[in-house]
Formats: structure tokens, sequence, C-alpha cells
């Protein structure tokens, strides 16, 4: 039996600032969505377009208190070809959150304080 990864599902306060957010600083698209017929949610996909995986975001209707993360000890990471044209990037956003010089890597926050771990392509030691 084997199985495949599909989505990741982040829970968001504005959805259409995270989609923005997602888009801006990762180019990812919305692909689908499911909205309740009674307003309670609406689900949006986000994906490359490319790989099949996509990040799933949620906003539920009458929630305002932030998400409780935890410690920012789980993330999605993604890989790039262009690292520095992306640091370049996400320092002009100004939604670095913590860099690991040493292992060539760094993190990204979203508009929610999700964790995103942004890794150039095939370098030896920073692939989890």
């Amino acid at each position: 039996m084997t199985f495949k990864m599909i989505h990741e599902n982040y829970n968001v306060l504005d959805l259409e600032k995270s989609m923005h957010f997602y888009e801006q600083a990762l180019g990812l698209k919305e692909i689908r969505r499911k909205e309740a017929s009674d307003g309670s949610f609406v689900i949006v996909y986000m994906g490359d377009g490319k790989s099949g995986f996509e990040l799933e975001l949620t906003w539920l209707a009458g929630r305002t208190e932030p998400y409780s993360l935890g410690d920012e000890e789980f993330h999605l990471a993604f890989e790039t070809e262009d690292f520095e044209k992306a640091h370049q990037l996400h320092s002009e956003m100004g939604c670095i959150c913590f860099e690991n010089t040493q292992m060539g890597i760094y993190f990204i926050q979203d508009p929610d304080g999700y964790w995103l771990e942004i890794v150039p392509a095939h370098k030896e030691g920073t692939q989890e």
C-alpha cells in the first residue's frame, strides 16, 4: 500500500491577506475553492501548478482570535532554484523571521504566524 501527500491545511484569519501573501512570497495561485452554503467556512487550495501538492487555506466565520501555533516546531519547506533572488524578495517583504546561515536556509512567516522554510535547490545537507 502506498500513500501520496496531497495537501497541508493552515487555518487563517484573513483569507484574502493570506492568499496575497502566498502568491507574492511563493508564487502559489488559487486552484479551487469550497464555500459552505451557510457561509461558515471557505477553503481555498493554493498550488504551484507543477508538483500537485496543495496548501489548503481554511477561513472559519466568526473566528477572531489568532490560532495557537505552538513553538514554530512544525513548518512547510519550499525549494527554490534562485535562492538569492528569493531571499531578496522576502527581505523586501519583511517576512524573514529566522536565518540559519550555517545550514544555508531561512524561514519566512505568513500573516498568521506559520513558518515556511526556504531551501536552495539541491544543496547538500539541507534536504529534510
